[in-house]
Parts: structure tokens; C-alpha cells; sequence
């Protein structure tokens, strides 16, 4: 019996964040009762958002902060609210360097000022850690698709905790 709903939201152009939106699905699905579906923001599914608990934005990081794809989105074509959901966010990125770090804080002050609570499991839940979100370089490499899993069952966890129905 589904207890709760979870949203994978993402952006993608290459393929990589929707390749890391499908680890981390794969993680969510490990909980018992939690019904989980990706959404592109190409074709948004606002019913199912809308009925979701808990809500996973994912985006490609240019230049140090996330995609104005999915700025856009937010901003103007976002047809739920989001108040009082559990948000949480992830990013990929070309190469190592650190912008990801922005991206990912730059993406949790939208979903703040949406009035979302955020949650990342941080350091709380052990190694590996997720300090603001999970980030893959491009679509990862076996460690960091294990810890996309990880993460997306973590956030699946603290949902159900938090939304049992």
C-alpha cells in the first residue's frame, strides 16, 4: 500500500541528470511505500507533484549555479505549491571543480523561499555523506551512482518518517 509519493524532478540535456535521476529513484524504490515517478520539466506531470510528499529537483550546473532551464521552470511554469513538501535537491557536472556546490545552494534557496522543508541526510546518516545533495560527474562513476542510490533511499526514508499517512 503506498504511503507516500515522491517526485524526481530534473533537467537534462545530455542525459546525465536523467541517468542520476533514475539511480536515485532506484534508491527511493527500496522503501516500502513509497510510489515514486521522474518528471522531466519538458513534460511536467503537475497532478502527480502536486499529490507528492516529498519533492527531488536534479540539474546540470553551468558556471557555478543550475541550469536557467530549470531557473525558468521554477520561476514561471511551476503550476503546484510546494509549501510544506520535503524538498531535496542533486546536480551533475562536466568535471570536478566545485560549481556543483553553488548550483545545489543556489537550487535550496528556491526551494526555501518556495516553503519547502530541505533535506540532504548531510552527515547524519553516516558515510557517504551528502552534505548539500548528491552530485555525479556527468552520470558517475560506480561510487557515485552507489551514492545516488543511497541518497535517494535516504530521502525516501525521512519521507516516509515524516508524511506516513
Amino acid at each position: 500500500m503506498v504511503q507516500i509519493k515522491l517526485s524526481i524532478v530534473y533537467h537534462s540535456i545530455s542525459g546525465n541528470t536523467q541517468s542520476v535521476a533514475r539511480l536515485i529513484e532506484q534508491g527511493a524504490q527500496k522503501v516500502d511505500g513509497v510510489e515514486t515517478r521522474m518528471i522531466s520539466i519538458n513534460e511536467p506531470d503537475f497532478d502527480f507533484m502536486g499529490s507528492s510528499d516529498c519533492v527531488i529537483f536534479g540539474t546540470p550546473t553551468y558556471l557555478g549555479s543550475f541550469s536557467w532551464q530549470m531557473k525558468t521552470f521554477l520561476d514561471k511554469g511551476l503550476k503546484i505549491k510546494l509549501a510544506g513538501k520535503m524538498g531535496a535537491v542533486f546536480a551533475t557536472e562536466n568535471y570536478l571543480g566545485g560549481g556543483a556546490d553553488f548550483g545545489l545552494m543556489n537550487l535550496i534557496g528556491h526551494l526555501l523561499v518556495k516553503g519547502m522543508m530541505v533535506y540532504s541526510a548531510g552527515v547524519a546518516e553516516g558515510n557517504p555523506y551528502t552534505h548539500f545533495g548528491v552530485v555525479c560527474i556527468q552520470d558517475g562513476d560506480k561510487d557515485q551512482q552507489e551514492r545516488a542510490k543511497i541518497f535517494g533511499e535516504r530521502i525516501a526514508k525521512k519521507a516516509v518518517e515524516l508524511f506516513h499517512k
